[in-house]
């Protein structure tokens, strides 16, 4: 059972309350005032004018916006900010085993840490502020999925299009924290984030990270006119929720309405391990979060109220969003599923660049990354041969909702 009482409790005491969204008054839809690539901000205006309960259709239910979080609405990953501010301020605890952190942690993995992170009680803090080779092991498999020797972490025995291991770990390493912790952390990270100076840097480890985090005015704008225009907006995020929700609050959507990774917690409300299930999937070890098609799922079940299996599956259109924005290939699913317009930040991540190029449906925006975009990708996306990833792990072709593949796209927008 979610609890949510505790988290926005939690995330209510370390950040101020953006102030509620109110409709403008009916035939007067709230503008959209920062500057967007080509004739993006014209195209999504048009989208709020017709869609908004600003357009003076009474009666009809409120449209949905849903947006990923990292890298869509801010520039870089707040989870990764999180984990490692607890890093630097010895806030994770020592497991009795690390194989019960992950369903899927291998023996090399196993090892490496128990040899990094060394020997102590169960439960008390971890080291890792003076013990560099600790917190490189777990940073690598946070970042790459492998050892800092390379080894494979990770077991490839999950399905690819509902989880990703390194991606569930996270919040699997604050077993035994609150939610209220770990929203304290973030609001901590939060702070340091925003006050670097863009393009910082910090050594965690022997690792070099982003020291930096920034709301994008753009997105921010965008998230306040839509609420002001009649619009439900929602986070989904394949990070943890109590730290989702702490940044979220920042662009005026509270904890109800902000979706990611949900951690069973125990009958003294401490994190574990598990993690809450989707479409009629119990609770796993992460083998089901908000991440590729299970973003899908979650937006179905948390928002429509499917249930069971189908919230697997695409709805009708009175059930889907009709916007969505992501930058990533774990977007591609429900990005696609908006009915009136799909707005990706082109970080030129295959799947997702090529169902953007290939704008099936006349609906597909692409905007440059806000800051420090990325220059023009080179070659072609692979769209025709392997830019998507099936639920076993193999590539191949991008397909559109008629089973025909998506040719080869250039990168036009950067």
């Amino acid at each position: 059972m979610r609890q949510l009482l505790a988290w926005t409790l939690a995330a209510a005491a370390v950040l101020a309350a953006a102030p509620a969204a109110q409709p403008v008054g009916r035939g007067a839809c709230p503008r959209l005032t920062t500057a967007w690539y080509g004739d993006n901000r014209a195209h999504l205006q048009r989208v709020i004018d017709a869609r908004g309960t600003c357009a003076g259709r009474p009666g009809r239910p409120r449209p949905v916006a849903v947006f990923d979080w990292d890298n869509t609405v801010v520039k870089n990953d707040v989870t990764d900010a999180t984990l490692a501010w607890a890093l630097r301020h010895d806030r994770l605890l020592r497991p009795a085993r690390w194989k019960d952190t992950s369903a899927w942690l291998t023996a090399a993995a196993d090892r490496a840490l128990t040899r990094g992170c060394g020997s102590g009680p169960a439960g008390a803090p971890l080291p890792t502020s003076r013990n560099a080779r600790c917190t490189d092991e777990i940073l690598a498999l946070r970042e790459r999925g492998t050892t800092m020797s390379g080894a494979p972490a990770f077991a490839e025995t999950f399905d690819h299009r509902r989880t990703v291991p390194q991606y569930a770990w996270v919040p699997q390493l604050f077993t035994g924290r609150t939610p209220a912790d770990l929203a304290s952390y973030a609001a901590a990270a939060r702070r340091e984030a925003l006050a670097a100076p863009v393009g910082a840097t910090r050594r965690v480890g022997t690792h070099t990270l982003p020291a930096y985090v920034r709301y994008y005015d753009q997105q921010r704008d965008l998230i306040r006119t839509l609420r002001r225009a009649g619009f439900d907006v929602y986070i989904v995020s394949a990070g943890s929720e109590p730290i989702t929700e702490v940044w979220s609050r920042g662009v005026g959507v509270d904890a109800a309405h902000t979706i990611a990774i949900r951690s069973v917690l125990d009958r003294h409300g401490r994190i574990t391990p598990w993690t809450e299930g989707c479409g009629g999937v119990a609770a796993t070890r992460g083998a089901v979060i908000p991440y590729i098609d299970g973003k899908r799922c979650w937006i179905n079940q948390d928002i429509y109220g499917v249930r069971g299996p189908a919230a697997w599956q695409r709805q009708p259109w009175p059930r889907r969003p009709a916007l969505a924005g992501g930058d990533a290939d774990t977007d591609a699913t429900f990005v696609a599923d908006a009915t009136a317009v799909h707005l990706v930040i082109n970080r030129n991540k295959p799947e997702l660049m090529c169902r953007a190029y290939d704008d099936a449906d006349g609906h597909w925006l692409v905007n440059p990354m806000f800051l420090q975009p990325l220059p023009r990708r080179s070659a072609p996306y692979p769209c025709a041969t392997t830019a998507y990833t099936a639920p076993d792990g193999t590539r191949g072709p991008v397909r559109r909702e008629d089973g025909s593949v998506v040719p080869d796209q250039r990168d036009t927008v950067y």
